[in-house]
């Protein structure tokens, strides 16, 4: 299967990534949208990138795969966790690191892209994902993909603001 499309390519991470990655998991700006309360050290990411190239998302539970334009430039990464061969379903995530490059169907690309692959390759049954009610590019971006609000979490996330409502997403896509 080709894991491209009209502006991106989706490719399996690799060790030169390390540096990527490193800033992107150390950024405090995005440890609310990833649940991660603490910085990931160099040798830690190596570690991930290795299990990543030598185990398939049976054994690991999860995939990530870079974002890449079609010139060959790493703008954010997909990720498929959760994996569940059971009931064939996985969540999804995606990141587009720098501002300056969103907006321009990176994100949605990559997304369709995935769908597919979890469709034609995994034989998945549906993808899910969680997106706080406040991250209305991120609703946007899965909704118009053909994401539906299933549920709702209640003051699931705390912000700086105080609570925040969380939504999970659900697509059926075989």
């Amino acid at each position: 299967m080709k894991l491209s499309g009209r502006a991106v390519r989706l490719r399996a991470v690799e060790p030169d990534d390390v540096a990527l990655l490193y800033a992107w998991e150390n950024d405090p700006a995005l440890w609310s949208v990833s649940g991660t309360l603490a910085p990931f050290s160099q040798d830690a990411l190596s570690r991930f990138i290795e299990r990543q190239q030598h185990a398939d998302i049976y054994r690991t539970g999860q995939l990530r795969l870079m974002i890449e334009t079609l010139e060959g430039v790493a703008v954010g990464a997909i990720d498929l966790f959760e994996f569940d061969p059971h009931n064939l379903r996985a969540g999804v995530g995606i990141l587009i690191y720098d501002p300056a490059v969103r907006c321009r169907g990176y994100a949605s690309d990559a997304l369709r892209i995935i769908v597919d692959y979890a469709r034609e390759v995994l034989r998945l049954h549906q993808l899910w994902c969680t997106v706080g009610t406040n991250n209305r590019a991120s609703l946007a971006l899965f909704r118009n993909a053909g994401f539906h609000v299933t549920g709702i979490r209640r003051e699931w996330n705390r912000t700086e603001e105080g609570y925040a409502d969380e939504l999970l997403l659900q697509m059926r896509i075989d």
